[in-house]
């Protein structure tokens, strides 16, 4: 109990860093047994900082407050820094997660977040202020949510990415290793030797 306690005490102290937390869905799950029927419930949480790190978690227990504690442990756990370009993202982007397609697509400043409930989370605690963005196909919040997750996972920044590519291009050509095949196929081919005549 002291132990229980003292974790708690521990994540108390640890909400006070300007991480802002959000929970977009919570849902009963109930699982049938030999003896009858356990109730539990499940918690999909966001967490951000609005200066470009975002997180996602789930979690699960018997009662919801236990839930959207774990969940927002594990969302902080998996926090990753996004590439931003001032207010809004760098270029369009259309991510999948399962069923679920979530298109982003950069915006004017002043032009707000334009997003559904549960890319909306997503979008505004990682920081971004202007953008457009559409969920296709499927809308459970979970996918939805995961799908907003690693499209913000998949941005690049341009300057970065040209500066990549332009140390490759000056760098020097690397000499090409053989390999058996290409020996082989450079070995002149074996000429065997034709029968003499008594030998017929």
């Amino acid at each position: 109990m002291v132990s229980n306690n003292r974790r708690r005490d521990r994540y108390e102290e640890d909400k006070s860093d300007g991480i802002q937390d959000r929970t977009v869905k919570i849902s009963r799950v109930s699982k049938t047994v030999k003896g009858g029927r356990n109730l539990s419930f499940s918690a999909v949480v966001v967490v951000g900082d609005g200066k470009g790190s975002v997180g996602i978690g789930q979690g699960k227990a018997s009662a919801v407050p236990e839930a959207i504690r774990k969940g927002e442990a594990k969302a902080r756990s998996s926090m990753v820094q996004v590439s931003l370009a001032g207010s809004t993202i760098p270029h369009e982007v259309v991510s999948t997660f399962g069923a679920s397609e979530v298109m982003m697509r950069p915006a004017k400043p002043g032009t707000g977040v334009i997003a559904g409930g549960a890319v909306r989370a997503v979008i505004e605690l990682a920081g971004v202020k202007d953008i457009v963005t559409k969920a296709r196909r499927s809308t459970n919040p979970i996918n939805t949510v995961k799908a907003a997750f690693q499209g913000l996972q998949m941005m690049k920044d341009p300057a970065v990415e040209l500066a990549k590519r332009q140390q490759l291009i000056d760098a020097p050509p690397q000499p090409r290793r053989r390999d058996r095949r290409d020996q082989q196929r450079r070995r002149p081919p074996r000429i065997e030797p034709r029968p003499r005549s008594d030998e017929r």
